[in-house]
């Protein structure tokens, strides 16, 4: 028997239920000498366009296909305990009508009918059912269930609809033999007599989840890590372990578990020649762009540039005008013209509606005409930033435009985007985050039962992937002495580096991009299937950025970021204008500013874009920028690689005489950055100037570059070396030069980009410099929407410490006085908001600031009488009061003992007056019983309250209780807390702070260590392990609240710096 075909194929997008990833998987049919294959994942498409170009690739047909669920009652139906469960059928797409078929049934499953899993109905399959084959799929299936449950009548009743639905020849009844299945063979039995019955096709399946028969324990692994349990939990709900079998047999193997019934292999191939559907790919498609009077796009895009011109520039130079021609020229050429006419139309539309939009993302901020058309507010003349980096004449592909957006307004323009181009039309993309090296050797361990301790413990040898990059667990084999050694010395880890491997790469879940957008000029539906985000309203496409744009169907696809600073940005211009009145264009702000240099120069750049970090600071202040180019350069240069130039940037800075060139006709190129190669832009204009490459050649230098392959590099190499020597450079002048390349592997930064993000920088630390009160406001209130925990207190606090360092008050909540947000009052003070209030609701506060409309709150119980109780519940009151938010009502210890009877007296009124009744005396005897009972009671200490503001507000926000003794610390230290990010893993350092949590285990061996988190007067903390050797000498010290001196060394392996400590002291012990 030749030609047995795989029909029933998941691949790794069947989220945890496959370990195929799908490269292998079309390379191991055609290792067994398939001619096709079929992919059908659980309910997703989600690896069609992979699947069919991997197959393409390699001359095996692809069918596409899905398993979807069929409810057992409507779609519409999610009734709990009833509609939980459903079956199973496969889909395979016979030809184009059947794949868009297939998109629109995956889409309306996913949209309309998700309760648990996606589910169709039988309306949906009548409805679409056109180019479709069914088959009856495994044990679980829509004829099958009911077989297994000897409810043959409701079985023969299903498969007669089936067969109504997608016609003769296109419904098959499908037989596996999987050994230790239960119900299989009896099962097998009763689809073949019901074939028998009904006159119905057989087709033989093998229900492939993974590849080969070694991967049985690796695939029962990643079942573990989806349901949340482990090897050894009893009674495991999703287990396939006993039956090792659902790996790709071969043909021979199939014959040998179907010799019986030879037709149903045959019919595996009868439906591989059935289907012949062709996607149509790497054509662009654009949406319809309605140009206004008539005019063509091409017209209409011309009139506009030349408008922006006039708007941009004072005078029109005859450098402007040519660069304006030569660039028109190329984009009418390429026909990109209502591309750009695209983003042009709502990027305006934002700036219409006071959206902060970031001057300039990406290479596409080297364009005149994205400038004159307002996309764009940095001037390529005055940064000289090339044209060709964003698109040149020889580039085959479109470029892309990416757009910043206040990140609190982002949706607004997406929304926009809808409403114009239609529901239908627009959705966001999806993206998968996929089992990376370190966290398949966590998820690994956990489901093989391991201590956590000891799988954190080998994936913390693994090395960090650098930029673009992941680390995989070969590499880290090949990098990693420790790991080596104890992949070499011990059982236990090999056997989970080996099963992690398999599982490293795996898609472990999907989620929505944080940028990609899509806009058709037809329903979307027509070119990719859609679903929701998780746990969300947002609608995706089920094609990720790969597949969904240029590379794949050929959608437009648009990265729309949000980005926090530009919130920052638009907030401050708001309190600018409500606090002084003065209206701010920030694009005509001058960048010879002096203000704004001196305050960078300081490096006190709390608040500022891209200049936030310790070591950035540090290099800032060396540096004392005099120019947005300075900016620009050290935007581009603080990242691994090029920061080794940046001692040399700076010495040639300040001193002329240092400044040299690697060749003089690279003057012009180099002359802003004093000689230093700094900007990817500054490698292909090298390229171009000294070895004769073309921009086309360069983009294959840069892509060689940025991936970092060896082999790639060492062509560009041997090109570049060559093209140097022809241009009549010595060949050791040549390599020399080629060597400053290499720090920008992975991590050169785009000049056009440098620029945007330069501008952003200079803006930030403008308003920062000449409107300190708005900005802080600004910035605290940005960081109370943007983040939660620990990380939000711990960017309050930092706001907060600056201002202090600015002098600028921060006035306590106060219920009459606060909004929800940060606000400023009398001009010169920040008021905190009601939102930075733990247990303080939303609803709580509308409520609240409803209320006040009518008057300030004149005393709790006044509060209680015209607040909603329920979101002003008794928790969100006590908060109140402990924050301090109620102090003008009297002090906080008596207003906790009172508030629970005033919040009684509040209800009995409330209660009365819903039924007409009132009381004799009203409520006045009762509340001054309550005064007399509260009147004598003290206040709580200062130190209360600090610790009160520090649970409430996530800070100590009027003074600190350890302040005098945290500032004497300095002297003693070898690092404050906030420059531990700049060290180097296994560095020696002496840290000093309050003892904020002490979180205390027990190792396996039974001996007890801590976790503690110290932190510092400006808020920040590091955690610190203490393992038992130390713990057992100075647990003592170890009291929350208190100064501890912490010696030690740097652990970086994490997110976040840590410190492994071996001594501990207190303040009074700095000899010890």
């Amino acid at each position: 028997m030749a030609n047995f075909v795989h029909l029933h194929n998941h691949s790794e997008y069947s989220l945890l239920d496959g370990l195929s990833k799908i490269p292998e998987m079309v390379k191991r049919a055609k290792e067994l000498n398939m001619k096709a294959l079929a992919i059908t994942d659980h309910g997703n498409m989600y690896g069609t366009i992979t699947f069919y170009k991997t197959c393409q690739a390699l001359g095996i047909k692809p069918i596409i296909g899905c398993e979807i669920y069929i409810s057992k009652r409507s779609r519409h139906d999610k009734e709990a305990g009833v509609d939980n469960d459903s079956n199973h059928l496969i889909l395979l797409a016979k030809n184009n009508t059947g794949y868009k078929n297939l998109i629109k049934i995956i889409s309306i499953a996913n949209l309309e009918g998700y309760y648990y899993r996606p589910r169709t109905d039988i309306e949906l399959l009548r409805q679409f059912s056109n180019g479709l084959i069914c088959l009856s799929a495994c044990v679980n299936g829509y004829i099958s269930d009911p077989l297994i449950q000897n409810q043959e009548e409701t079985a023969v009743k299903r498969a007669e609809v089936l067969y109504k639905i997608f016609g003769e020849g296109n419904f098959y009844l499908e037989l596996q033999k999987h050994i230790n299945v239960e119900d299989q063979d009896i099962l097998n039995e009763k689809l073949i007599a019901l074939s028998k019955k009904m006159g119905l096709p057989l087709v033989a399946t093998n229900d492939n989840h993974y590849i080969y028969n070694t991967d049985a324990e690796a695939q029962e692994i990643l079942l573990c890590i989806q349901t949340q349990t482990a090897l050894n939990t009893p009674n495991r709900k999703l287990s396939m372990i006993s039956s090792p079998d659902f790996y790709m047999k071969s043909q021979e193997e199939m014959k040998g578990l179907f010799i019986q019934t030879q037709t149903a292999l045959e019919n595996t191939s009868r439906i591989a020649d059935m289907c012949n559907v062709e996607i149509s790919l790497g054509k662009w498609i654009m949406p319809i762009f309605d140009v206004p009077n008539n005019k063509t796009p091409q017209e209409f895009m011309k009139n506009k540039v030349e408008e922006g011109l006039k708007n941009r520039y004072k005078e029109i130079t005859r450098e402007i005008r040519e660069r304006a021609e030569y660039e028109l020229s190329i984009i009418l050429k390429k026909g990109y013209e209502t591309y750009i006419l695209i983003v042009a139309d709502f990027v305006n539309w934002a700036k219409n509606h006071g959206i902060t939009v970031g001057p300039g993302r990406g290479s596409n901020a080297g364009s005149i005409v994205s400038y004159a058309l307002g996309i764009s507010d940095i001037d390529p003349l005055f940064f000289k930033l090339p044209f060709e980096r964003f698109l040149n004449p020889m580039r085959p592909s479109p470029p892309d435009i990416d757009l910043d957006f206040a990140d609190n307004r982002r949706d607004e323009v997406i929304e926009y985007v809808t409403q114009k181009y239609g529901r239908d039309k627009v959705a966001q993309i999806i993206t998968f985050g996929t089992m990376e090296a370190r966290g398949s050797v966590r998820d690994t361990g956990r489901a093989l039962g391991m201590p956590y301790a000891v799988c954190d413990r080998i994936a913390k040898m693994i090395p960090p992937g650098w930029q673009g990059h992941a680390m995989t667990i070969e590499k880290a084999l090949e990098q990693s002495t420790d790991l080596k050694t104890v992949y070499a010395t011990e059982p236990d880890a090999k056997k989970l580096l080996d099963l992690a491997t398999r599982l490293e790469g795996v898609v472990r879940h999907a989620s929505m991009h944080a940028a990609g957008v899509v806009i058709a000029d037809r329903p979307l539906t027509e070119y990719t299937p859609l679903q929701r985000e998780t746990n969300g309203e947002k609608i995706v496409t089920q094609y990720d950025m790969y597949t969904v744009g240029e590379d794949g169907v050929g959608l437009l696809k648009i990265d729309l970021l949000g980005l926090r600073n530009l919130a920052i940005i638009e907030e401050a211009l708001r309190f600018i204008k409500e606090n002084q009145v003065i209206n701010i264009d920030l694009s005509q702000a001058s960048f010879d500013d002096k203000k704004t240099f001196e305050l960078l120069s300081s490096g006190e750049t709390t608040g500022i874009f891209q200049l936030e970090s310790s070591g950035m600071r540090r290099y800032i202040k060396e540096l004392k920028p005099t120019s947005i180019f300075d900016l620009q350069a050290m935007v581009a240069l603080y990242r691994p690689g090029p920061m080794a130039n940046i001692p040399e940037f700076v010495k040639r800075k300040h001193s002329a005489s240092h400044i040299k060139y690697p060749d003089p006709r690279l003057k012009e190129i180099l002359k802003e950055s004093y000689g230093v190669i700094t900007f990817q832009d500054d490698v292909l204009l090298t390229a171009i100037k000294v070895a004769g490459y073309s921009w086309l050649e360069t983009d294959k230098l840069r892509k060689a570059i940025g991936k970092k392959i060896p082999s790639e590099m060492k062509k560009q190499h041997d090109k570049f070396v060559q093209g140097c020597v022809a241009g009549g450079m010595k060949k050791d002048n040549a390599q020399n030069l080629w060597n400053l390349f290499e720090p920008f592997a992975g991590y050169g930064f785009n000049k056009a980009h440098a620029a945007g993000y330069a501008t952003i920088a200079f803006r930030t630390a403008y308003l920062k410099a000449h409107f300190p009160v708005e900005f802080m406001t600004a910035l605290l209130t940005a960081e109370s929407r943007g983040t939660t925990g620990p990380t939000k207190n711990e960017k309050i606090a930092q706001a907060v410490a600056e201002c202090k360092r600015l002098k600028l008050t921060v006035l306590s909540p106060d219920v009459n006085k606060s909004a929800s947000d940060f606000t400023i009052e009398d001009k010169k003070n920040i008021r905190f908001g009601l939102s930075a209030i733990k247990n303080v609701g939303e609803a709580a506060i509308n409520s609240i600031l409803t209320a006040r409309r009518t008057g300030l709150f004149k005393s709790l119980v006044d509060f209680y009488d015209r607040v909603d109780p329920g979101p002003v519940n008794k928790k969100t009151v006590e908060s109140l009061i402990k924050a301090g938010a109620m102090d003008s009502f009297g002090n906080r210890a008596n207003l906790l003992i009172s508030y629970p009877e005033i919040a009684e007296n509040a209800h009995r009124k409330r209660k009365q007056a819903q039924v007409g009744q009132s009381s004799l005396f009203g409520d006045s005897l009762g509340m001054d019983n309550l005064k007399r009972t509260v009147s004598n009671v003290d206040d709580f200490s200062s130190n209360e309250k600090l610790a009160f503001e520090k649970e409430f507000l996530g800070l100590y926000l009027t003074s600190h209780p350890q302040l005098d003794n945290l500032l004497s610390l300095k002297s003693v230290i070898s690092h404050e807390i906030d420059l531990l990010t700049e060290e180097k893993e296994g560095t020696r350092v002496k840290i000093g702070g309050i003892i904020e949590t002490t979180k205390r285990i027990f190792t396996k061996s039974g001996n007890e260590m801590a976790f503690s988190t110290v932190g510092d007067e400006k808020g920040l903390s590091v955690e610190c392990v203490i393992f038992p050797r130390i713990y057992e000498r100075h647990k003592n010290l170890l009291i929350k609240d208190s100064v501890v001196i912490i010696e030690g060394k740097l652990d970086t392996k994490n997110d976040k710096p840590t410190v492994i400590a071996e001594k501990i002291s207190t303040k009074n012990h700095f000899s010890s």
